[in-house]
């Protein structure tokens, strides 16, 4: 009964967290992508208006020009290409997600971030509670993992081998396959998805996994490469359950 209880409690924080992820993607891409669409018209109008005129601007107003192009890259619009990149929005359902992933998880790349009153208040209120939910989480998850390990240590026990070389074996064995299945593979994936070298790939994932995330490296951010539909969700995913893995070497 005790075990059928604790297996329901974790379905269900499982099923809750995730619940909350979506809802929290749902409501950032509600409130930002209208607000979103108006920055990309005033870039495109911007950038019309500079290849009009380019040749008889002055010093100031070329200035000028820079620091509102400064201004609309560092918001995440990017008038480069033709109209149609323009109906491209950095807060589709999969970014949003992605998104959303990433300050519950503390990492916070900074190339997306809420810009209208009404996202920047939500997104306070839903770090505020989906932090500590992600803690839960991340806590429940690498308890559920560590039953693996005393199941692995028991088998080894009855074969005969030493504690002290089981615990040793056991945190060797969980160590090297997180380091295969969360770091090493998905590096040749975003090695083949994001164009980046196989060492470029592995910075990118040790940096997101220790939550410090510099934001110089991130999935799905290069207009000249075609993505797959909920690309960007595969990898939040990929990213829950590798802060999973480390709480479970700290649990080990």
């Amino acid at each position: 009964k005790a075990m059928c209880s604790g297996k329901l409690q974790t379905a269900l924080l499982v099923a809750g967290y995730f619940v909350y992820l979506l809802v929290g993607a749902a409501v950032f891409q509600a409130l930002e992508r209208t607000a979103e669409k108006q920055e990309k018209m005033a870039a495109a109008q911007m950038k019309e208006a500079f290849l009009q005129n380019f040749t008889q601007l002055t010093v100031a107003e070329m200035e000028q020009f820079m620091k509102n192009l400064i201004e609309a890259i560092q918001n995440g619009v990017y008038p480069v290409g033709n109209e149609s990149q323009f109906e491209e929005s950095n807060w589709d359902f999969s970014n949003s997600f992605f998104f959303a992933g990433t300050v519950v998880s503390t990492i916070g790349y900074g190339t997306l971030h809420p810009k209208t009153a009404g996202g920047q208040i939500f997104c306070v209120f839903f770090a505020l509670f989906g932090i500590p939910l992600n803690i839960v989480f991340l806590h429940r998850v690498g308890k559920m993992l560590s039953l693996l390990c005393k199941k692995l240590g028991k088998f080894l026990y009855e074969k005969g081998m030493r504690k002290k070389k089981i615990k040793f074996l056991t945190l060797l064995f969980f160590l090297a396959m997180g380091i295969l299945v969360f770091l090493c593979l998905p590096s040749v994936f975003f090695q083949i998805t994001e164009g980046w070298s196989y060492s470029e790939g592995i910075y990118f994932a040790f940096i997101t996994l220790s939550t410090i995330g510099f934001g110089d490296y991130v999935v799905g951010k290069q207009s000249d490469r075609k993505y797959f539909s909920y690309y960007r969700v595969l990898v939040a995913i990929w990213i829950l359950f590798g802060l999973a893995w480390i709480a479970l070497l700290f649990n080990l």
